[in-house]
């Protein structure tokens, strides 16, 4: 596909685009929320509210083009962001809250729609800085992140753990999200090549380096995630431990690959594991973890909940 059709693939897709670089795009579980038919798994493990979560990306570029990505990672968004046009953080949140008030709208008129949280959701509180690409590259993230903190709202960042050095600042200076991510989809550092594709020679490495860093971060809201696809990546769980050891984050998250988006055409519909798959997988790890026990589960998300203790699951500050 050329640039132009996937932008306006993506466009159709329901993305709402900030400048060349950040978008919005309401996720599918907020529009449930918003007529009462279900809610996020992360409201159900943490407290957020779904009709209240603004899903977005400050920066559209990644160095990874991982095979199970639902995003467009056929088109190398890093090398047509204008870097003279890069939007500031405050510009960044009050658009991406514009945008999302005018994707909402359609709501406002349906029958269905719960009108108290509509008129909540024109104010969303919950940020997940995990749409498309990968956040650290954006310079600046650190700002968003405090902006968002002044501002009351509670912060998600996910990220791949190629720029540990960007983690290593957002700690010194105080500009941790909410609750940080990191995605671990791979066992061994074969496998990761061939998941991700990275551009960056030194990425296993680099992961490594992010995952020893989150161990530094004790007592801090960290996750560890795992996207798990059948017949590529659901193999090896000792090492995933080994990893998880690593890292030793407040909770881990498994999650089943879902066959979305621009992954449709890169893995089967077939290798989307159950529930039941990933639940089977989770004791595997369990076996080598025992500091970790299962506190929660999803079946309609397909997602499993890692941690050491359930209290620690909801937010209880910002």
């Amino acid at each position: 596909m050329e640039t132009k059709e996937i932008i306006q693939t993506m466009k159709k897709q329901g993305y709402s685009f900030i400048g060349n670089h950040a978008a919005v795009k309401i996720c599918l579980w907020t529009k449930k929320s918003l007529i009462d038919s279900g809610v996020c798994y992360k409201e159900q493990f943490y407290g957020i509210k779904s009709h209240l979560c603004c899903q977005m990306t400050p920066w559209l570029g990644c160095e990874n083009k991982c095979i199970h990505c639902w995003r467009a990672v056929e088109l190398d968004f890093n090398k047509i962001i204008d870097k003279n046009k890069i939007k500031n953080p405050k510009e960044i949140i009050d658009e991406c809250i514009k945008a999302q008030r005018k994707l909402l709208t359609g709501f406002k008129g349906f029958e269905k729609t719960n009108m108290k949280k509509y008129k909540e959701a024109q104010e969303p509180m919950q940020f997940a800085i995990s749409l498309s690409g990968e956040p650290t590259m954006y310079e600046d993230i650190g700002e968003i992140i405090e902006e968002l903190r002044k501002r009351g709202k509670t912060s998600f960042l996910v990220t791949n753990g190629l720029y540990p050095e960007k983690l290593k600042e957002l700690a010194k200076k105080n500009q941790l999200p909410t609750q940080l991510y990191i995605s671990v989809n791979a066992p061994n550092e074969e496998l990761y090549e061939k998941i991700h594709r990275s551009s960056k020679k030194d990425a296993w490495k680099r992961l490594n380096e992010s995952l020893e860093l989150m161990e530094k971060l004790s007592g801090k809201r960290t996750v560890f995630r795992i996207n798990l696809i059948k017949d590529y990546n659901m193999v090896f769980p000792e090492k995933y431990a080994e990893m998880i050891k690593k890292a030793n984050p407040m909770f881990v998250e498994l999650k089943a690959f879902m066959s979305v988006g621009f992954a449709r055409e890169r893995i089967p519909y077939e290798k989307m594991p159950f529930h039941e798959d990933i639940a089977d997988f989770s004791k595997k790890i369990l076996k080598f973890l025992p500091e970790y026990k299962h506190l929660d589960e999803k079946k309609e998300s397909r997602v499993v909940l890692l941690g050491k203790d359930k209290r620690d699951m909801k937010i209880k500050e910002i």
